[in-house]
């Protein structure tokens, strides 16, 4: 079982500090969720609380997670950057394949890239995109990075997006590149990780929930002919999560827990080291 924690808050040098006792302590990777704008009030539109109410403030410092990255990969030298996930359809898929590919570049191939296709709409009315297009524009974006990231004249020609033929240089360390973690547990979701994702990524799940969700992607995989091709499933922990609370998902066919462990970076630390001492 792989260990990742989410990396929040603004301050460069507890940034630094938290993302160099993570590397120390074993966890495998950082994380950061994604948003780019937000409404002065958000709506009841949050699909994985019951309430709706997303656990968020839209006046929080929400900084860029790649940039983040970008700044902590310079200060460690194995620790992996996840992103969870990073909203697709927002940006402008050259530019995410740019970005993305230098920081795994820098990186010496630290980058697990976690992609959703959001459910704020108001975000997306923000920017000028169409909110009820973006499943079909995530499914285009992943394939055209993968043209971009793989191909000597990257080659894409579909209904939202056309490239090339094109030059696209550096490409990223890893080979064939960067896993491409697809997040999300609606039926179109599971059907894009299956389709096109190396992995998924997933909020908190019980070991009986992640069985049933990993069988029906193994279903659908199989159906899409990529049943033999490797697959990371990625799920969200508890903070209070115990070794046999982790190994319990493990059997369940889960090959990474994530946890957020502090609120502010006063408590990141200490709550780095209590959490690896108790699991690991």
């Amino acid at each position: 079982m792989k260990f990742g924690t989410v990396i929040h808050g603004i301050r460069g040098e507890a940034l630094i500090a938290a993302a160099q006792k993570a590397e120390e302590l074993g966890f495998e990777s950082l994380w950061r969720p994604d948003h780019l704008i937000f409404p002065p009030e958000m709506p009841s539109t949050y699909p994985y609380a019951e309430d709706g109410q997303a656990p968020l403030d839209p006046r929080w410092p929400f900084m860029d997670g790649l940039t983040v990255f970008t700044y902590i990969a310079s200060h460690t030298t194995t620790i992996r950057f996840g992103t969870a996930v990073y909203i697709l359809p927002l940006r402008e898929p050259v530019q995410t394949a740019k970005r993305v590919a230098d920081l795994d570049y820098l990186s010496r191939g630290r980058v697990l890239f976690g992609v959703g296709a959001g459910w704020l709409e108001e975000e997306f009315d923000q920017v000028g995109l169409e909110f009820h297009t973006r499943g079909a524009r995530t499914d285009e974006c992943i394939q055209m990075l993968r043209a971009l990231w793989t191909e000597p004249e990257p080659e894409f020609h579909g209904e939202h997006y056309d490239l090339g033929p094109a030059v696209f240089e550096p490409k990223p360390f890893q080979k064939p590149h960067p896993p491409i973690l697809v997040g999300g547990e609606t039926p179109a979701a599971l059907r894009r990780a299956a389709r096109f994702g190396d992995g998924w990524y997933a909020l908190r799940h019980t070991p009986e929930s992640a069985r049933e969700h990993i069988a029906r992607l193994t279903e659908l995989r199989e159906r899409y002919g990529r049943a033999d091709q490797p697959f990371d499933v990625t799920v969200g922990g508890s903070a209070t999560m115990t070794r046999a609370d982790a190994e319990a998902l493990e059997e369940a066919g889960v090959n990474r827990v994530v946890v957020t462990l502090w609120r502010s970076s006063r408590e990141a630390i200490g709550a780095l080291e209590e959490f690896a001492e108790r699991v690991f």
